[in-house]
């Protein structure tokens, strides 16, 4: 998979929040920041993120289309990157990135960049990388070897915006060098055949720094122009990438012997001019007292929860509701606090205080409907899976654009015990264009999509994360053999090596548990 449900990714807005500073909100058209930092400071940043989302979508012509709410990435600014790295589980990350079907969301630390040199892969340029994937996947439909895919968002990632409004594009990445001109390189013909292997970390690192160099030639380089599209349109027409390769970039030794000329002259970059993109409007907002109150819980909870964490973040949410019972984030999150603590009874009940106060909120009909869900599941014989229905079916009408009461509804079928009617699988496949970002909910529509016998459509929503040279060997290579299987048409062959897999996984999961339990005791041994 990608690295998708826990990625890691961060920012660092140029500046510290002071003392005093309220969370204030800033909602432009394709982030909602929350922020304890003063309005000018979040307006500020809001508009940084704005102008490297233009520069993207400018320079690789990208649609952008309008977004609900549910479609901005949310970004949580804490304050430290010793706060993320604590909220993520380690002090290694310095900030993270998680799509599912309830959203995107971004994790960063609101300080400067300390202890970044020019050599480190900084907060910024992590973010920028990551925000670019983002982008990517937004309209993303074709089976791409990683280096494009790495190559894509290595490309954006060293994006420098100036104090008038423009950006520049393509510049080195500095902390990619070892990468580039190191020893631990991968040979171009695997890269170029997307053919990893079992790939070590450094050679992991070195693949993005390929990516990159790869990449900015292709821009760069006149008499290259259109070759990167052949090879992408002969692999999509079932060609093998080496295959492609060849035929679009002649003779694969001298194309690497280019591509290594080229890098060691001074290399371009692009410069957009800060009146070509529009950042539009910003709307920012002081949060209420409630809102200041429960962001804490609520932060944690986006983040994700495990069996040890959700007693505790719901004791706090439990605390801030009883000095703001009818505040509609803290109700909300309270809700969400019971459902991650195993509590459904008690989160259906904060989810109806909820829409006692406001009857039309769809994160509160969500909530609803998933307690009963699982309440449902505890006792089928008590199951009105209808009414556990219609309030996902009340949620979509209210958010149509957001993809978690679609997905909620199809999986409500599955947890029935029923296969998915026609509406469920279509509600599937739009939850996709609307969250197409998050790997659960492709992987989902693919796993539908093979049962239902459909190779084509599970070629095109499996091909943007097939390959991964971060996955695990297993998962590459039970990729490449379900790309095999669906563009032969034997989905069943597809869907078994995909049960193989997640069975796979699944054991290495359960086994890591172990093995940390086991760490536990001979610790207090």
């Amino acid at each position: 998979m990608r690295k998708g449900l826990l990625l890691a990714a961060a920012a660092l807005m140029a500046f510290a929040a002071p003392a005093g500073a309220a969370w204030h909100e800033a909602k432009s058209k394709h982030f909602i920041i929350y922020a304890d930092l003063p309005s000018g400071e979040i307006r500020r940043f809001a508009e940084k993120l704005e102008r490297f989302d233009q520069a993207v979508r400018h320079i690789r012509r990208m649609a952008d289309p309008e977004l609900s709410d549910a479609g901005r990435l949310k970004v949580y600014a804490l304050k430290s990157q010793d706060h993320v790295g604590k909220l993520a589980g380690s002090s290694m990350v310095a900030g993270f990135y998680r799509a599912s079907s309830s959203g995107a969301v971004a994790f960063v630390p609101s300080e400067s960049g300390a202890g970044f040199d020019k050599w480190d892969l900084n907060a910024i340029q992590i973010f920028f990388h990551e925000y670019a994937h983002h982008l990517q996947l937004q309209f993303a439909s074709a089976a791409l070897p990683a280096w494009t895919v790495e190559g894509f968002a290595e490309f954006f990632a060293t994006a420098e915006i100036k104090p008038d409004g423009s950006v520049i594009i393509g510049k080195f990445p500095k902390y990619r060098a070892w990468g580039i001109f190191g020893l631990t390189s991968v040979p171009m013909e695997q890269v170029l055949g997307g053919t990893y292997g079992k790939l070590n970390g450094s050679q992991i690192n070195a693949l993005y720094g390929q990516a990159w160099q790869l990449t900015h030639y292709l821009t760069f380089e006149p008499s290259r122009a259109g070759q990167l599209s052949r090879y992408l349109d002969s692999i999509q027409s079932g060609t093998p990438a080496i295959e492609s390769a060849r035929t679009a970039f002649g003779d694969l030794k001298k194309f690497e012997a280019d591509v290594m000329r080229h890098t060691k002259r001074p290399l371009m970059a692009l410069t957009i001019d800060g009146g070509m993109l529009k950042t539009g409007s910003i709307a920012v907002r002081q949060l209420s007292s409630g809102e200041a109150a429960i962001m804490n819980v609520h932060i944690r909870s986006r983040s994700g929860v495990n069996e040890k964490e959700a007693p505790k973040i719901l004791a706090d949410a439990v605390k801030v509701a009883a000095s703001y019972p009818k505040e509609t984030l803290v109700l909300t999150s309270l809700a969400e606090a019971h459902f991650d603590a195993g509590d459904y009874t008690a989160a259906e009940a904060a989810a109806d205080r909820a829409l006692a106060e406001h009857p039309k909120l769809p994160l509160a009909l969500i909530y609803k409907g998933r307690a009963r869900m699982e309440l449902a599941k505890k006792d089928p014989a008590k199951a009105d899976w209808k009414s556990i229905r219609d309030l996902f079916i009340r949620a979509n009408k209210l958010d149509t654009e957001n993809a978690e009461p679609l997905v909620l509804f199809y999986q409500s079928f599955g947890a029935a015990g029923q296969a998915a009617n026609p509406n469920a699988v279509e509600a599937l496949l739009y939850a996709v264009d609307l969250a197409p970002q998050s790997d659960g909910v492709r992987m989902m529509a693919v796993r539908q999509m093979l049962i239902d016998n459909r190779a084509a459509d599970a070629r095109r929503l499996f091909g943007p994360i097939a390959f991964q040279p971060h996955a695990p060997a297993e998962f590459r290579d039970a990729a490449a053999a379900m790309l095999t299987s669906i563009g032969a048409g034997d989905c069943r062959r597809a869907l078994a090596i995909l049960e193989a897999e997640e069975k796979r996984a699944a054991a290495k999961v359960k086994e890591k548990e172990k093995e940390k339990e086991k760490e536990k005791e001979k610790k207090k041994a």
